[in-house]
This record gives structure tokens, sequence and C-alpha cells, in this order.
């Protein structure tokens, strides 16, 4: 015996299979994804040893809501921002930032460094702060750096503080393909200079 459908049962899935062609189930993967690479790395089988005050956490910087996005933003206007399509980073850019100024203190001075989930038993100093800019100035086209970065005392006494910035030009056209070197240079130069001021600072 053999089951006749109902035709609104019918037309039901003739709909779908219409909609099926084009609507799409999670997003689609972006054309790149970027990262920041460091300039000044620290040797395979390199060994310090903490002691006398020599560590140093890093924490993650705080940033504001344009900046905390895997997006690349574009500042068009004083009031205005827009993103680059087709590029993400590959995690938020404070988290890169991060890690990237972890690895350049411990390439250039003698700081053992640690993150923020890491146990310093000899009670070093904290460098913590907030990424200010982190975007693609439309008007200069280049991409600009900001870190405000805060010195304390285990005891969380501010020893110093001091706001960095650097600035790269972009070759071109705005776009996915562009962007990503300026930022790591700027990021990078930012990260030198925090490293040589953060090593100069005494208790």
């Amino acid at each position: 015996m053999f089951h006749v459908k109902p035709r609104s049962a019918i037309a039901a899935l003739g709909i779908a299979f219409l909609l099926s062609g084009c609507v799409s189930f999670g997003a689609k993967p972006p054309a790149q994804l970027l990262t920041l690479d460091a300039m000044q790395k620290v040797p395979a089988g390199a060994a310090r040893v903490a002691g006398g005050g020599r560590t140093l956490i890093v924490a993650d910087p705080e940033a504001p809501r344009m900046l905390d996005t895997v997006r690349v933003p574009v500042q068009t206007a004083p009031t205005s921002v827009a993103y680059v399509t087709k590029v993400q980073w590959a995690d938020t850019p404070r988290h890169l930032f991060r890690r990237l100024l972890a690895e350049t203190i411990s390439a250039t001075t003698d700081r053992v460094v640690l993150d923020s989930g890491q146990f310093s038993g000899d009670g070093g100093q904290r460098l913590s702060g907030e990424l200010v800019a982190f975007t693609i100035d439309a008007a200069s086209h280049s991409a600009i750096v900001t870190y405000d970065a805060v010195l304390t005392t285990p005891a969380g006494a501010a020893l110093a503080r001091q706001r960095f910035t650097a600035s790269a030009p972009v070759s071109g056209k705005i776009d996915a393909t562009t962007v990503g070197a300026p930022l790591n240079a700027a990021a990078n130069k930012v990260a030198g200079d925090v490293a040589a001021w953060a090593a100069a600072v005494k208790d």
C-alpha cells in the first residue's frame, strides 16, 4: 500500500530544498589569520634561574572593546571605525601582544618572565597596562600600536608608568594582505622599548 503525502508536506520539502542552496550553516573561515612574530627570540635551550627579584610577571593588558576582538580595526575618522574584511587575528591582540612582550623581555634582558598564572616565589615585579591602540590609521596610512605600561611591586605599589607608541607605514591598499606586517613591526618596536624601560626601572 502506498502512502500519499499531503500537498502541504510536499510543498514544505520543496521550499527546504530550495533554501538549502542559499543558507550557510556556520561562519566561513577568513581568508587569512594573522599573528605576531617576535623579532627578538629566546634561543633554544637557554636557561635562567629566578631569584633576587629578577622575575617579572607579564599580565595581559586591558583593551577597549574595539580592540578586544579578532577583527582588524581601521580608524577612518576620529569617531569612526571600520574593520578589514577577509582577515582575522589568530587570537585577540591583547593576548598576542602579551606573548610578544614576554618573549622580547626574555630575549633582551636578564629577567625571568612569568605569566600571571605562574607563581613567583621571590616576589618579582609585575608588568601590566592597557593596549590603547592596535589599529590601522586611514589618514596616515599606517599601523599604530600604543601601550600604557605600569610596573608595580609585588605588593601592588606603582614603580613607574609610561606610554609607548610606534607606527609603521602600510604599503599599498589597506586590505587583508597589507595590514599584518606593519602591525607586527609597530608591535615589536613597542615591545623592545618596553623591555628596555622595564630593565632599567629599579625597586
